[in-house]
C-alpha cells in the first residue's frame, strides 16, 4: 500500500484494505459503501465496469470483522444479506431515478440500505429515510456507483466523535464529506484510477460534480 495522497483532513492509501497495511483500522467510525455482492454492471456504459470483489458480500464481511464492534456505517442493498452486528437499517431514497435492475422491468432499485452498527450514534432524531438525489447519469464515467457528498455529510453528521474510516473509498464521498465537517479521515481504495479522482476531489475542493445537495 502506498500513501497516494494527504492534507490536514484527508489521508488516502492506494491499496487493499485487507492484506496491506491496515491504518484504517485506527479509526474511530467506520463510514462506507464496500462490495456486498450485487455484481454490479452498468446497463448504461457499455465498457466492462465491475467492481473488485463484488461478487460476493465476503469482502465486506472481512473488513467487518476487522472493525469489530467500534460504530459502523455500512452501505447494502435488501437482496443481500445484512451484517450480521446490524442494530438499524436506514433507506437512501435516490429521488425519481431508476436505480440499478434489470432493465426490461419496469421498476427499478431507487433506494438503497444503509446498516448502523455499534453504538454512540447521536443527533436530533429523525426519520430512517434520506432523500437524496442520485448523482446524474453524466457524472458516472468517472465512477459506477457515487454516493452524494450531501448524503454522506448527513451520515457523518450523527456519527460518534473521532476520526472517520473508508476502507472502499470509491469516489470519495466519504473523504469529501467527512473534510467539508471538519473531520480526519483515512481513506483506502484498491483501483489507482479512482484515487486519483479522489485526490483532485481533496485538493481542489470540486465537490458539486458529485452531488453535493441532500
Amino acid at each position: 500500500m502506498t500513501l497516494y495522497y494527504q492534507d490536514d483532513f484527508v489521508t488516502l492509501y492506494h491499496g487493499d484494505c485487507l492484506t496491506e497495511h491496515r491504518e484504517w483500522l485506527e479509526a474511530d467510525v467506520l463510514v462506507t459503501d464496500p462490495p456486498y455482492g450485487v455484481s454490479y454492471k452498468s446497463g448504461w456504459v457499455k465498457e466492462d465496469r465491475a467492481i473488485a470483489g463484488d461478487s460476493s458480500p465476503e469482502v465486506r464481511d472481512r473488513a467487518l470483522d476487522a472493525w469489530g464492534a467500534k460504530p459502523a456505517v455500512v452501505f447494502g442493498a435488501w437482496d443481500i444479506p445484512r451484517p450480521a452486528a446490524t442494530k438499524a437499517r436506514l433507506i437512501w431514497s435516490k429521488g425519481d431515478d431508476p436505480g440499478m435492475g434489470d432493465l426490461k422491468f419496469p421498476w427499478g432499485k431507487s433506494d438503497e440500505e444503509i446498516y448502523i452498527l455499534g453504538q454512540g450514534f447521536t443527533g436530533k432524531r429523525g426519520p430512517n429515510v434520506i432523500r437524496a438525489n442520485k448523482p446524474p447519469v453524466n457524472n458516472r464515467e468517472a465512477h459506477p456507483t457515487p454516493k452524494p457528498t450531501g448524503l454522506m455529510e448527513v451520515l457523518i453528521e450523527k456519527c460518534p466523535p473521532g476520526s472517520i474510516a473508508d476502507p472502499f473509498s470509491g469516489s470519495g464521498a466519504t473523504l469529501v464529506a467527512a473534510k467539508n465537517l471538519g473531520r480526519t479521515v483515512i481513506g483506502v481504495e484498491l483501483e489507482e484510477k479512482y484515487c486519483e479522482i479522489i485526490a483532485k476531489r481533496c485538493a481542489q475542493d470540486v465537490l458539486d460534480i458529485f452531488g453535493g445537495a441532500a
